[in-house]
This record gives structure tokens, C-alpha cells and sequence, in this order.
């Protein structure tokens, strides 16, 4: 990070850096960075990539000399360009390079990369990608290092290169047992060619070192226990004030007027900044307000309490979220929508049924908040402008700030620290943008703008609102004839088109085009939903209302047709096939290709299997217990889970104990990944039973974590067991790892409520519908 940033600990092993001392650190190393060329060229007739990571802005890079430095005393540094929000992605990928570099990972320093996709690849993290779009080329990365090294030893002691081999931070001669260590070659490793992609010499998996083991530690972990590590809110700029914003209560509102003689009168407030919004859509631009600025975030904070302003609300004031659900539920019973796929003829189906099924399923806004919510320091000296921000997309925030100065990205810089927490709200960069505008209006001094909690629950970017409408036809065999599901819901599509209504390929593409369900007759529809809020990403995104509706659906039916739950299920998928996404009318597929990522029924009826093995479903509970079992493929994993609650007489819950089970493929870091299933387990309990915003006369009703709950260590499952199914080989794709444990926790959950106590949760949160 910048030499006049204060904090000692921004030496330490993780640390973000500038540009400029990132350049400066690397020329003290044997290997001299270069300027790696992402995997986006093509020629103009050639058809752009359409899947994975081809596909993502800027696409990818694995060239060494981005990534990897290595000192004369041996110490190797490895660039991190992902975003770290406590998914340990600071350690996986840069385990993948140690890995094929055959390097002593006790000898391996990470340091941050800055927002800079031309030079490291797409830095978007989101949509379970980090591990799955790049551990490819880490191993590309870590291969090519260690065949530099070869060759410079070879080269060394005049032996052909096929004599030579790594081992643990050191190169061997076979014959002779010579060795040299990394430091001693690294200069002339450095000066030559980097490797062709095609010669590269990867390890097989029996060579692994760290890559599927359990062994290695989270490198940051220390520092992040003992406050060493550096956040957002933990940036320190030379001559640094700070800002609070007053943002308007309802979206596309402004400010009509406003009075600032009591905020000035505060001691430390130096000044009060009207910002300028955006009106609808919300896009990444900041809301507007009126900013006040002092010498510490206190004086900020007492300052805007004095504010008076009077708002203009806007179109938005009247939305009430109660309402709107009532007109949702309308909507979906009444309107049949946008048709988004259909097969065999449902209509026919159900007037021939022995029986039919109809239910709706409702969940609220929901808000991400990070436990570190917003914050950015930003300052713009001779025509440029650096910002220190704990953000999940560099490069839109780069090209963002750049625009609302009125700058070239090339003159902006943006440096990523560690996020407390992002789900999806921090890649929207509006706050990186209101830490520029003020440091222009402070004309150039560095600003931080902090948002307090109750900013962040008022003024983020929501999850959805949502009803799933659904309808089943069973023959007089018991089999499944027709299935209908009509999805009503605001689109994210909103917050970049005002005017859109209906849900784009991506979310349609999540649980609800692509159910893989061996059904002859399928309607699956879409009717208008206006947004009266921004909406934004959330874990695991519109797989969240998708998975509560449908497997809460199944539960239903097979309860009432008097079938066990789990075969019920397994009927339903059918038989172990191979779909083509495309088939099913999906043709986002999580943006990779339906070839080399068919929805693969075999896999997710194992992980239904493996998690009824190990919890052993089906088990005698007393009275007041009982089990719920829940499925879903979301970012081409597949999980399943199974609660076990206990209902007390008077309406109190508590988890006894959770399995969840998951089948992502290759395994790369697989104490990352139970921990982030856990994660996923106590956030899917949260979202089940407290979580909810709610509007009222355009505003959000809830102000801090008294009023929007997350779940307590006292309320979390006493036991949580995650199940890794294993992969036949690292040839078989990764999937995403970060959201797939979400979606099922709510429906097993509610699931088990049924039967526990033979009540049916169709609106969440569960909260007080237990009580009695």
C-alpha cells in the first residue's frame, strides 16, 4: 500500500500495495515483472468466447511473471488478484501455484493485487468463480515457474534439463545430487522465455502437494484474528478526513432543500457537500444526498443529525411491501406471464389428474449486510485518483470512478483491501464513488466515507422479493404428470433498465428454467414485477426463493400422497442422465458451456443419497423433532442438506443438528470448502428465521442487527457435519463452491418444521408462526 498509509502491519506478508510499490518490491526479486496479455485475443472473424472464463471481461492470465517473484534468499511471492471476503481464495489460488512450483509453502508470501484486469485477468469476484475459472491457470502459472527454474539449473551445471528435477523450494541433479535453491537461480530463471502453454509439465495428482489435502493453513488467518490484517475501515492516508452521507429514505428521491448551520456549529465538522444522485436505474452510480465532512467519523456522524433536509421522495414513496405482496400473490395466481418454456400440454394434464397441488411460496428483501458494511478512502492528487476500498470488482470500480471524475481509467487506482463480509453488495462500487467526488470537492485531500450499519440496511442493494406460485398433477399411479411454476419477482435487470419487469436468463436460469425433473408436462412462467428499490446480488442470488419453493413443494406432495420424502424426491429427478442445459430452454448455464457442464441427475441424486446415508434418514425422533430434506444444483454444484429441529410447546426453535452434502468436483482446498458449507449452514439458518426488510411508504423499516436479525451463536445448529463427495479425477470440471450450501437450508429446515410439529412454513421468515 502507499508509503504514507500509517499502519506498520501494511509490511506484513498480506498487504496491499500500489502499483508503484508493487513495481518497486518486484525489481528487488529475481524475476523482473512483465506485462501479461490476457486470454481475450481473437481475430475479428473469429467468434468471441462464450463460456467460462473466456468469456468474463478481460478473460485470463497465466503468465509467471505476473504472478510470482521469487527474492535471492529464496522467498517466494505470489500475487493474489481475487478479492478476499473470508473465503479463503488468498490461500487456495496461491496454494495452486506453490503447488506446481514445487515451493515450500512456509517460505511463500502473498501479497493483493490492484484493480488491473489488463494485466492480471478478470478480478470480479462473484458468482462462485475464483477457484473454478482459475485454478487452471494458477497451475499453468506455478508449472512454467518451476520449468524456468529447470532450465536455469540445467544451464547452471551444463546437463541436459530432462536430469534436473524440483523438489521443495530447491532444483536437483539427478545424477550427481547437486542442488540449488530457488533464491540462487531465480536472476537467471527470470531472463528466460516463459514456457509455451502447450509444453507445460503439470504435475499428476499423486504429486500434489497441497492441492486436495487438508493440511495447509489460511496464510492470513493469524493476522485476521489478531487485528493485524487490514479492512477498509482500517485505512490511514496522510492528511485523511472523513465523511458520513445523508442519502435520500426512498429510492429516486433527492433532496429538495436543506438547512446546515447546526451541522457546522459541531466541533470537527470542516464541511457540508451536496452530492449529486442518479436517478433510476440505479446502475453502480451513487444515490446522492448531502455529505458532511470532518476531522473524524464521530464529528461526521453528530453533523448530519443536525442536517435538516426535506426530500423530495419521488415515484417510490408509496411502495409498502405488504401491499405489494398482495398484488405478487395476484399476480401469480391469476396471470399466467411471460411463457418461458413448456412442454407436453400442463393444461390437459391437470383436467386429466387424479389429483392436483397448488401452492405459494413468499420470500422477503432480503440485506447482505456484511458485518464491515461500506467504506472507501479515496484521494486525487495531479490528475489522479487513488482509492483504498474493500470491494468485490476492481475493475468496475475503476472504470466507474474514472467516469463520474471525468478521468481516463488509466488515472485511476484501485487498491483492494480485505472485506469484513461481501455477499454480493460489494460489488457494486456507489461508495468508492462517493469517496472520489468527495475528495474532488475537498480538492484532492483524502476522504473517507464510512456507512454506518442502518446506511447500509437503508440504502444497499437487496435481494429480491419473491413469490414462487406452483402447481403439480399426480395420476391415479402416484407419478407426476405436469408441474407449472410461475415466478414473480423484481428483477436485478432493474438496476440497470428501469423499465424491465421481467427476470433476465441469469436469474430464470437459477432453479427455475433448469429443473432436470423426469415430468412430461412443464410450463414454467414469468409475469411483470416493477421494482421499486435497487436490487442487487445476494448469495447464491434468485436460487435462494427457487430452492424454498420447490423442495418445500415436493415435501408437500409427498406427505400428502403418503410417500417418503426422500424416494418422492428421487422419482422425481429420475434416472441418472446428462441434460443439456440448453434443452431446458436455460441458456445461461451459469455461463459454461452445456457440453463440458451437462445438469448431471446422477450426481445430484447422490448427493440426495450420500446425505440420507449419513444422517441416517428416516431415523426414530421423540416427540417434537424431525428431519427435512432439501436438494439444489445452483453455480454446477450440487448439495443437498438435512435438518434436524426440535419445536419446543411453546413455539421456540432450536437445531439440534445439519448434514450437508456436496458435489463440486475436484476438491482443490477442502477445508475451504467445509468452511465456507458452514458458513453457508448459520446464513441459511438467518435468512430462514429472521430475515426480512420490509418497506413502508418507500423506506426500509429496519435500522441495525436489534431489527434486522442474524442468527446468534445461541440459535445456530448445535452440530454441523458437510459431506465432500469425491471427484473420479481432476479432469472432471470444478464447480462453484461460495453459494451452493445456501439454497437448501430453508426448505430442509421448514421441511423439518412439518414434521416436527405438522405446521407448513410457506412465508419466511419463520420468526413468530411457531408460536402458538
Amino acid at each position: 500500500m502507499n508509503s504514507q498509509l500509517k499502519k506498520e502491519s501494511l509490511q506484513t506478508e498480506i498487504t496491499n500495495i500500489s502499483r508503484r510499490n508493487l513495481l518497486k518490491g518486484f525489481a528487488l526479486t529475481g524475476f523482473v515483472l512483465a506485462v501479461g496479455m490476457p486470454f481475450t485475443g481473437f481475430a475479428e472473424d473469429e467468434e468471441a468466447p462464450k463460456y467460462g472464463r473466456d468469456a468474463m471481461p478481460h478473460g485470463w492470465v497465466d503468465n509467471p511473471l505476473v504472478f510470482v517473484a521469487i527474492a535471492e534468499d529464496g522467498s517466494v511471492t505470489i500475487v493474489s488478484h481475487r478479492s478476499e471476503m473470508g473465503q479463503g481464495v488468498r490461500t487456495s489460488l496461491p496454494m495452486v501455484v506453490a503447488d506446481e512450483l514445487e515451493a515450500d509453502w512456509d517460505r511463500v508470501k502473498v501479497i493483493q493485487a490492484p484493480g488491473d484486469e489488463e494485466r492480471y485477468g478478470n478480478q470480479d469476484t462473484d458468482g462462485s468463480r475464483s477457484v473454478r475459472h482459475f485454478f487452471m491457470p494458477m497451475r499453468n502459472v506455478g508449472a512454467a515457474a518451476r520449468m524456468m527454474l529447470e532450465a536455469a539449473a540445467a544451464a547452471h551445471w551444463g546437463v541436459s534439463v530432462d536430469e534436473v528435477f524440483a523438489e521443495n523450494h530447491q532444483i536437483k541433479h539427478r545424477a550427481s545430487g547437486k542442488m540449488l535453491g530457488y533464491g540462487e537461480l531465480a536472476k537467471a530463471a527470470a531472463a528466460l522465455d516463459v514456457p509455451e502453454r502447450e509444453t507445460l509439465r503439470l504435475k499428476t495428482p499423486d504429486q500434489f502437494r497441497y492441492i486436495g489435502k487438508q493440511s495447509t493453513k489460511l496464510i492470513d488467518g493469524e493476522d485476521i484474528v489478531t487485528g493485524k490484517a487490514i479492512y477498509g475501515i482500517d485505512v490511514q492516508v496522510d492528511g485523511m478526513v472523513h465523511a458520513v452521507i445523508a442519502r435520500p429514505p426512498v429510492y429516486g428521491g433527492k433532496v429538495k432543500s436543506f438547512d446546515d448551520s447546526e451541522a457546522l456549529k459541531v466541533p470537527g465538522v470542516i464541511k457540508v457537500v451536496t452530492l449529486k444522485g442518479s436517478p433510476p436505474p440505479a446502475v453502480f452510480n451513487p444515490l446522492g444526498g448531502v455529505a458532511v465532512v470532518a476531522e473524524n467519523t464521530w464529528a461526521a456522524m453528530q453533523g448530519r443529525e443536525k442536517l435538516k433536509i426535506e426530500w423530495d421522495h419521488g415515484e417510490n414513496a408509496s411502495y409498502n411491501t405488504e401491499e405489494y405482496r398482495q398484488q405478487m400473490l395476484k399476480d401469480a395466481s391469476t396471470s399466467g406471464g411471460k411463457v418461458l418454456r413448456s412442454s407436453g400440454d400442463f393444461a390437459k394434464a391437470l383436467e386429466t389428474a387424479d389429483k392436483t397441488y397448488k401452492a405459494d411460496y413468499y420470500i422477503p428483501h432480503l440485506s447482505q449486510a456484511p458485518m464491515e458494511p461500506p467504506v472507501a478512502t479515496a484521494r486525487i492528487q495531479d490528475g489522479k485518483c487513488e482509492v483504498w476500498a474493500p470491494t468485490q470488482a476492481p475493475q468496475a470500480s475503476k472504470d466507474t470512478v474514472a467516469k463520474w471524475l471525468e478521468m481516463s481509467p488509466e488515472d485511476v487506482t484501485i487498491h483492494v483491501t480485505l472485506l469484513g463480509g461481501g455477499f454480493g453488495r460489494k460489488s457494486k462500487p456507489d461508495y468508492l464513488v462517493e469517496a472520489a467526488l468527495l475528495s474532488k470537492a475537498m480538492e484532492g485531500r483524502a476522504v473517507q466515507v464510512t456507512w454506518s450499519r442502518e446506511d447500509d440496511i437503508h440504502n444497499g442493494y437487496l435481494h429480491t422479493v419473491s413469490i414462487e406460485h406452483l402447481e403439480a398433477a399426480v395420476n391415479a399411479d402416484g407419478k407426476t404428470t405436469a408441474w407449472l411454476h410461475r415466478t414473480v419477482a423484481p428483477s436485478i435487470s432493474s438496476t440497470f433498465d428501469a423499465s424491465s419487469v421481467h427476470q433476465m436468463p441469469i436469474e430464470l436460469g437459477m432453479g427455475v428454467m433448469n429443473i432436470p425433473f423426469a415430468i412430461d408436462n412443464v410450463q414454467i412462467e414469468n409475469p411483470e414485477a416493477k421494482a421499486h428499490t435497487r436490487i442487487g446480488w445476494f448469495r447464491s442470488v434468485a436460487n435462494i426463493p427457487r430452492a424454498f419453493a420447490i423442495q418445500s413443494f415436493i415435501a408437500e406432495m409427498a406427505h400428502d400422497l403418503d410417500r417418503d420424502h426422500k424416494a418422492f424426491l428421487l422419482e422425481l429427478i429420475g434416472p441418472a442422465r446428462k441434460i443439456n442445459p440448453v434443452e431446458l430452454n436455460d441458456e445461461w448455464n451459469y455461463g459454461e458451456s452445456p457440453e463440458k457442464y451437462p445438469l448431471d441427475t446422477g450426481r445430484l441424486r447422490r448427493v440426495v443419497e450420500a446425505v440420507c446415508e449419513k444422517a441416517n434418514w428416516g431415523r426414530d425422533l421423540p416427540a417434537g423433532r424431525g428431519l427435512g430434506l432439501a436438494t439444489h444444483y445452483s453455480f454446477v454444484s450440487f448439495t443437498a442438506a438435512i435438518v434436524e429441529v426440535e419445536v419446543s410447546k411453546d413455539g421456540e426453535l432450536t437445531i439440534p443438528r445439519m448434514d450437508i452434502a456436496v458435489d463440486c468436483g475436484p476438491q482443490v482446498n477442502p477445508e475451504r470448502i467445509r468452511s465456507q458449507m458452514e458458513g453457508a449452514c448459520i446464513m441459511g439458518v438467518s435468512l430462514a428465521t429472521v430475515g426480512e426488510i420490509s418497506f413502508k411508504d418507500g423506506a426500509v423499516e429496519q435500522d441495525n442487527f436489534d431489527s434486522y436479525q442474524v442468527t446468534r451463536m445461541n440459535e445456530s445448529p448445535r452440530e454441523i457435519h458437510v459431506h465432500l463427495l469425491p471427484a473420479d479425477d481432476f479432469n472432471t470440471p470444478l464447480g462453484g463452491v461460495g453459494e451452493p450450501g445456501l439454497p437448501p437450508i430453508a426448505p430442509a429446515i421448514c421441511n423439518a418444521i412439518f414434521a416436527a410439529t405438522g405446521k407448513r412454513i410457506r412465508n419466511l421468515p419463520i420468526r413468530y408462526q411457531l408460536e402458538s
